[in-house]
């Protein structure tokens, strides 16, 4: 297979281009880091099937060169992603969110290339009784983010219904894993662990007591790969997660392993806030014969070690 990843240096991008190289497959990485690092693919470049180009989703001309080289499939990552800087720059995420992903479709329209669209959670409504969440449930727009993302997937059906083009939309629950950022840009898993290895405080926004579907970072770069090899999901919405959550609460905990090293802080944006995310992943087992496979404990454990490692660079450094 022959593909091109935009936000392929980003966190879950790098993880789908590592899976596809691993198949035998050729892979173009499309990100103008932004938000994706050099460093999270520095593994990849000596790899003769992988090609890296720093560029954007808003550049039309560099798009019409990409898919000129003919890909079978286009794995559309690429997005402003940051909740709160959504509520502070909408713009920003209307552009590239939206305006991003309909240059991704135009250009795939002219050769009917396949595009695996990676949504997220966030979109649905607060969940009170049809616990867990399914591809059924009501949508709602909390942050501007949500709503983008809610309006590119439209788009996206939109061109598998207009103009049959192959497109399957993704809608993975809180991803984590190594190289997911530590800062405040990224997961809370990660920033939680930092926080713990340097003994310093958890801090929790609220009173801790939302919930969250944590899926493993390989699991989902993999349920992301085998959307791209079924051909009977075309114009499907399917979500990727455990079936299980947490709260915020018992995480730091299971992470600090001490609740004395826990704080509870105002929340930064609580008009976003979800209060609890657990997914049925059951079409996805059905449609991908996919199912997650790590733990949130043996996750977490893989996760402390990377960025237990990554601390040990930086002060050896």
């Amino acid at each position: 297979m022959k593909a091109l990843i935009t936000g392929g240096a980003g966190f879950i991008g790098r993880w789908v281009v590592k899976y596809l190289l691993k198949k035998g497959n050729e892979v173009w990485a499309l990100d103008n880091l932004s938000n994706g690092e050099r460093n999270n693919i520095l593994e990849f470049e000596e790899n003769p099937r992988f090609k890296f180009i720093k560029g954007d989703i808003l550049q039309r001309d560099l798009l019409k060169e990409l898919f000129n080289l003919n890909f079978e499939v286009c794995f559309h990552l690429a997005a402003a992603i940051n909740v709160q800087s959504s509520i502070d720059n909408p713009g920003e995420n209307l552009e590239v969110n939206l305006r991003g992903t309909f240059n991704i479709l135009e250009e795939a329209k002219k050769r009917n290339t396949k595009v695996i669209f990676i949504s997220t959670c966030m979109v649905y409504k607060q969940a009170i009784d049809n616990i867990p969440i399914d591809e059924d449930h009501s949508l709602c727009p909390l942050s501007p983010y949500a709503a983008t993302k809610i309006a590119a997937e439209n788009l996206a059906l939109s061109y598998f219904h207009t103009y049959g083009l192959p497109i399957t939309i993704l809608r993975p629950f809180n991803t984590y894993g190594p190289f997911q950022k530590t800062n405040n840009e990224g997961g809370v898993i990660p920033i939680f662990i930092l926080r713990s290895l340097k003994g310093e405080i958890l801090n929790i926004y609220g009173k801790g007591t939302q919930t969250r579907d944590f899926l493993y970072v390989e699991d989902c770069a993999e349920a992301i790969v085998k959307a791209a090899l079924s051909d009977k999901i075309w114009g499907e919405v399917i979500n990727i997660g455990t079936g299980k959550d947490i709260s915020i609460n018992d995480l730091a905990r299971l992470i600090a392993g001490d609740s004395r090293r826990i704080k509870h802080i105002p929340h930064i944006h609580p008009q976003s806030e979800i209060p609890k995310l657990v997914c049925n992943y059951s079409k996805a087992r059905k449609l991908l014969n996919w199912g997650p496979r790590t733990s949130l404990r043996e996750g977490i454990n893989r996760t402390r070690e990377w960025i237990r490692e990554q601390k040990a660079l930086v002060l050896s450094g």
